[in-house]
């Protein structure tokens, strides 16, 4: 099976730089490196920009910053933008607040199959063990996941990766959809136009993306065993939203829609109208 010949990892990120930190210093140690990163950033303030303008300069790959202004919870919108600058062929979405397994990205890339999108999980480092980790910067993955109870979400088989992959399922596999651990083909993106911008506040804008990509015929995997984060703790945010949220999302399923109006594509032409006006 063909891997993708270009990637992209994207990062999102709000207003927590030493998460951030930590997330992307564990992407620059990959046993396979991406061609690049874009950090997508929904409103952060100047420590955010500071910290990637400085790790700008040890980054292995161009690290790219995209900001949008502080509106709220705005994650599709700015998880559009960044799709739209990505050059990569596949990418690979994460949140900023994430340890990467070493191999994380060798897992996705090896498992990337056309006519398939990904879904991974993640194993939770406790509040303690956290902090600890926030605390101790430098500290060798080792060494904080020694510290950690043991869970079959942190073992890595790569030889069982594809067969999990092959017969994971559900019936309501969409439910299982962790946005902060998916990989696409870009063009795959760009036939149901990425995110759903009508989304606001917490919850359910992947889950929508997700079955509008079934809807369209592109089939729903799950790399288990591989592609491992390691989540840091954090309060969870308002879920005021999720109600309205899961009822847009699930419209897409009784409607199989695959196509969104407030979407990708409106980013795809700012962007060719830029470069139309400074061609150099």
């Amino acid at each position: 099976m063909p891997t993708p010949r270009t990637s992209t990892v994207l990062v999102t990120t709000y207003n927590r730089p030493n998460a951030l930190a930590l997330c992307l210093k564990s992407l620059f140690r990959q046993s396979r490196l991406p061609d690049e990163i874009i950090v997508c950033d929904d409103g952060s303030a100047a420590p955010t920009r500071e910290l990637i303008k400085h790790l700008q300069g040890t980054s292995p790959v161009p690290l790219l910053h995209i900001w949008q202004p502080d509106e709220g919870f705005q994650l599709a919108r700015i998880r559009n933008k960044g799709m739209a600058a990505a050059r990569g062929e596949y990418l690979i979405q994460i949140d900023g607040d994430v340890i990467l397994h070493p191999h994380y990205v060798k897992d996705q890339l090896r498992n990337a199959t056309p006519g398939s999108f990904f879904s991974g999980n993640q194993f939770h480092l406790s509040p303690e063990l956290t902090e600890w980790a926030l605390k101790n910067p430098e500290a060798p993955l080792r060494s904080i996941l020694k510290q950690a109870d043991w869970s079959w979400h942190r073992l890595r088989i790569r030889a069982l990766q594809t067969l999990m992959a092959t017969f994971y399922r559900w019936e309501n596999h969409h439910e299982y959809v962790l946005g902060c651990n998916m990989a696409f083909w870009r063009n795959d993106l760009l036939t149901v136009n990425g995110y759903d911008e009508s989304f606001t506040g917490w919850g359910w804008e992947d889950t929508d993306v997700a079955l509008r990509l079934i809807n369209a015929g592109v089939t729903l995997r799950f790399l288990r065993l591989g592609g491992i984060q390691y989540h840091l703790y954090h309060h969870k945010s308002s879920r005021s939203q999720e109600d309205t949220n899961r009822e847009r999302a699930l419209e897409a399923k009784r409607k199989k829609s695959t196509y969104c109006q407030r979407g990708l594509s409106q980013h795809l032409a700012l962007l060719e109208a830029d470069r139309s006006r400074h061609p150099f």
